[in-house]
């Protein structure tokens, strides 16, 4: 195995977050206020400029759906796609959502069922505002995010021969200066954030498995157990590295579409069915409806913190999975037109997405309202319990939470393993087929900052590392809106040439619109 990195980025980022690791475990007794107030302040003060981002490039994407530009095809007019319908949308759907979906399906609803800054707690409007701020977390601004990095890299990386990296997204605003400071700082800051929003959510993962072992087996739930975890799926990921993307991750990630689909249909055919149909159509309605008054809400009047843990942390999450989620996206969405790319990674998962939600979060609103009940209560003791608590409603709920764990396994090996190919593609320096040395130590540098947030603070940690490293890789998605935009409109536009004919005293433009077509200028080339 043969290690080809680009020098700069890889140790600059390896060192910043081996420092953090290492200053983490060390003053871990101390850290637990210190990331508390630090999420605090985070969004207090910049909450606001998450909420223009998500909805900046949210508006952004759509234009660019209903725009000039979707017969382009990513790769030239002659690029088949790598990968299937089926089994590219598993991957992207596998690596933009999975575990998160898991862990929050049921215990968000009932937590804003329960109390929300908006409604009366447990009454019938919470029941539709529950499901509405959930929607609105995990519908369309996240996958806007995605899209928008994952179309950027694809376009420029297929279409203009430049190396599959972030800073490559740039090249409109900066020409040559991409392949300096100005670049490495771009792809150093992708790097970091990254790490840290897939940590977050193996944090978040292992939690859960933690307590779905500890709901079948009575192992107990404890920090060290959940390292103990990291360490053994981390062990797992390595084989799926190992494997490559076409028999490690995609296999996985269908396996792991098969089986939530398994449990989706059980819990839907064997739940208040009526109700779900029905509760998928009003959520939808209610949240296309509001979606305006929601996404641009910011608890100026009501003058409460409520957003900090739940919406600004969610949109600090999504920016910083988007370098992960969106250069995996564009690594296999070859062949696909840009109309096509926006369709599928836009609106098809959202739209399955809110299935999901539906299923399970009003399954367990309809418990708590008209059944048993007892969820609620369990979700605000332990959240990573409330899948399994949920399936004990169920018949043969010792199978399906079975099942439920091997299923966040898989989502953790497949976010592990993805998350490590796209860091190393950047600290490679765009190599589209990274060496796996390199991609090793990044899955276990990512299990091991995931153990340390775990150590040095557990949820608060993990959602403060997401909005620490979501701040500054807000600022580039902006940036990256504008050289997108450019760069498409110098590609797809007209031409314009100077000539002289014969006879003529002085040259004439002349305005040529041309076909688009594979653009061999700017040749591929190593960034160091």
């Amino acid at each position: 195995m043969s290690l080809d990195i680009h020098p700069w980025v890889f140790f600059t980022s390896a060192a910043l977050i081996v420092l953090f690791v290492a200053v983490t475990i060390i003053f871990q007794s101390y850290l637990g206020n210190f990331f508390a107030d630090m999420q605090g302040a985070m969004s207090k003060y910049a909450g606001w400029f998450f909420i223009w981002t998500m909805n900046i490039v949210l508006v952004f994407v759509l234009v660019t759906l209903i725009g000039k530009f979707g017969d382009i095809r990513l790769g030239g007019p002659d690029a088949e796609p790598e990968f299937s319908t089926m089994g590219w949308f598993a991957m992207l759907f596998s690596a933009g959502m999975g575990i998160g979906l898991l862990f929050y399906g049921v215990a968000e609803p009932m937590f804003h069922y329960t109390a929300n800054p908006l409604t009366d707690a447990g009454s019938e409007e919470a029941a539709r505002k529950a499901m509405d701020i959930t929607f609105l977390h995990w519908g369309l601004h996240p996958w806007g995010i995605y899209t928008i990095v994952g179309l950027a890299l694809a376009f420029f990386s297929f279409n203009k021969n430049l190396p599959l990296s972030i800073r490559t997204a740039f090249y409109p605003i900066f020409g040559e200066k991409i392949y300096g400071w100005i670049g490495n700082t771009i792809d150093i800051i992708a790097t970091v954030a990254t790490l840290f929003g897939v940590a977050t959510s193996l944090g978040l993962g292992v939690q859960q498995v933690n307590a779905g072992l500890d709901h079948l087996l009575g192992i107990g739930q404890s920090k060290m157990i959940q390292v103990a975890l990291i360490a053994c799926i981390t062990g797992i990921a390595t084989w799926s590295v190992i494997k490559g993307l076409d028999k490690g991750i995609r296999r996985l990630s269908e396996i792991n579409i098969s089986l939530a689909f398994i449990l989706l249909v059980f819990v839907f055919l064997l739940g208040p069915t009526l109700f779900i149909l029905d509760a998928l159509l009003e959520n939808i309605g209610y949240y296309v409806q509001f979606l305006p008054q929601l996404s641009t809400w910011n608890e100026t009047y009501e003058h409460t913190q409520w957003q900090h843990g739940w919406t600004i942390f969610y949109w600090a999450w999504w920016i910083a999975w988007s370098p992960f989620v969106g250069m995996f996206i564009a690594r296999v969405s070859y062949g696909r037109t840009i109309k096509q790319f926006i369709l599928g990674v836009l609106l098809v998962p959202t739209f399955v997405t809110f299935i999901w939600i539906t299923v399970f979060g009003n399954t367990a609103i309809f418990i708590e309202m008209f059944g048993a009940g007892g969820i609620a209560a369990a979700v605000q003791e332990n959240i990573p319990v409330s899948m399994f608590v949920l399936l004990d409603n169920f018949p043969l709920s010792k199978i399906t939470s079975t099942i439920t764990v091997f299923v966040i396994v898989a989502f953790f090996v497949t976010s592990s393993d993805s998350g490590s190919m796209v860091i190393d593609i950047i600290t490679s320096g765009g190599n589209p087929n990274p060496p796996v040395l390199s991609r090793l130590f990044w899955a276990i540098l990512e299990g091991a900052v995931a153990a340390a947030l775990l150590l040095g603070g557990g949820l608060v940690a993990l959602q403060t590392a997401a909005i620490t490293t979501g701040l500054p890789f807000a600022i580039v998605l902006l940036g990256m809106c504008y050289a997108l935009h450019k760069g498409l409109a110098d590609y797809a536009g007209p031409q314009e040439f100077k000539i002289t004919a014969p006879g003529m005293k002085k040259s004439r433009n002349l305005t040529v619109k041309r076909k688009p077509s594979l653009d061999k200028t700017f040749g591929r080339r190593r960034l160091w």
